[in-house]
């Protein structure tokens, strides 16, 4: 069990890492493939569409066949076939299919892991146990800010994500080997189960509309917007890109494991949810009023919002304690989707903002990024605070 979730922690860190890495590579697809931050935003977006997109049927085949051939199967055929891809490209859309194929990859691995808790850990310690999977899991994001604009500098960049489907093809293959499926809950008589029955849970639905915003901020920022940004407002080079990707990656990191035990020692998740979020949209606030402070004080500023952004093991241990033990696989795939699937129509719209922006001067479509995000986390907020508290 343990050697299994080590590698599927491995696995969460390609996953981290092929969410983030655009944002380094920005100027140098740019350069190379002729695509524009509108293309590259797109690309981005279906990644985490895509992801969200699988997250119902990687469910179901949690539920029906766990998590060793769901996880490994995927990650094999995905990640690989989409890194080569990636490497490959011509245009816009072979990055566009590149990241799809990816999204599909890694759309299992971080759920298998929350499987795996939710049947084999007690209910108490998952916020902790799930913060923790992100947490060192979120070192892909490290690879894919300052190490991977060294390595595109040294190596080139096609060359250097060949390298990685090459390490996505040998985790797969290392899940089929070491995971160990949990023991399956069985269903109350003549009650199967679906996603239905999820969604008649009214306790969810003050939950969806954060879960759709909550890592949205954190996710467009670090994985994307940060790179033009610095490019278009301070004219900053790749490794310079990567030293504050780096400092935002370390932020995340941070923030998921402070989130995790502060269920067990504050007695509330709701509290402590709503109260980073809160801080992260203040933190957004800033940006948008002050979009010329500093690179160092934005690159805090963008820290910040990456370290108060990281709710989402909290909020997945507040959902998954309404959830059925025999409907596990399907409930917090079902939560994941609102999620990922924020970030992927976000991320989305975040182009489109972008380019419908006065483009002059040059930091004004992004205090227009800065205010849409922000301004959707206070609503998302707004409805959580009505929501039931839960702990174990």
């Amino acid at each position: 069990m343990k050697l299994g979730l080590f590698f599927l922690v491995v696995g969460y860190l390609l996953s981290q890492f092929y969410r983030s890495f655009l944002a380094v590579l920005a100027g140098l697809l740019q350069a190379d493939v002729g695509v524009t931050a509108d293309d590259l935003a797109l690309s981005s977006g279906l990644w985490f569409l895509v992801f969200a997109a699988m997250q119902l049927p990687v469910g179901w085949a949690l539920d029906r066949f766990g998590p060793r051939r769901t996880t490994a199967i995927m990650l094999g055929f995905g990640g690989t076939t989409g890194a080569v891809v990636f490497a490959v490209a011509q245009n816009a859309l072979h990055l566009h299919l590149a990241m799809a194929l990816l999204g599909i990859g890694c759309a299992p691995v971080l759920m298998a892991s929350y499987y795996i808790f939710a049947r084999s850990f007690p209910p108490a310690i998952f916020a902790t146990l799930a913060g923790a999977v992100i947490g060192f899991g979120s070192l892909g994001n490290i690879l894919g800010a300052l190490p991977m604009a060294w390595a595109a500098e040294a190596f080139g960049w096609r060359a250097s994500i060949l390298a990685i489907a090459g390490v996505t093809a040998l985790v797969s293959v290392v899940l089929w080997v070491v995971i160990q499926d949990p023991p399956k809950a069985e269903a109350p008589k003549g009650k199967a189960g679906n996603v239905l029955d999820l969604l008649r849970i009214p306790a969810i639905w003050f939950l969806i509309p954060l879960l759709i915003v909550n890592y949205a901020p954190a996710a467009g920022l670090r994985g994307l917007w940060v790179g033009p940004y610095y490019t278009d407002v301070y004219a900053a080079s790749a490794t310079g890109i990567g030293q504050v990707t780096l400092l935002m990656a370390i932020a995340m990191i941070a923030g998921n494991f402070a989130y995790g035990p502060l269920d067990r020692l504050l007695g509330t998740r709701k509290w402590v949810i709503l109260g980073g979020n809160m801080a992260g949209a203040a933190c957004l606030g800033l940006l948008w009023l002050f979009p010329l402070a500093g690179v160092w004080q934005a690159a805090l500023l963008f820290a910040a919002v990456g370290f108060f952004g990281a709710s989402f093991p909290m909020m997945m241990a507040h959902g998954r304690s309404f959830i059925p033990p025999h409907l596990t696989g399907r409930g917090v795939t079902l939560l994941n989707l609102f999620s990922i699937g924020g970030v992927g129509v976000l991320q989305v719209m975040s182009g489109r903002v972008h380019a419908l922006a006065p483009q002059d001067p040059p930091e004004m479509p992004y205090q227009a990024l800065f205010l849409f995000f922000g301004l959707l986390l206070l609503i998302g907020c707004i409805v959580y605070l009505f929501s039931t508290d839960r702990t174990d």
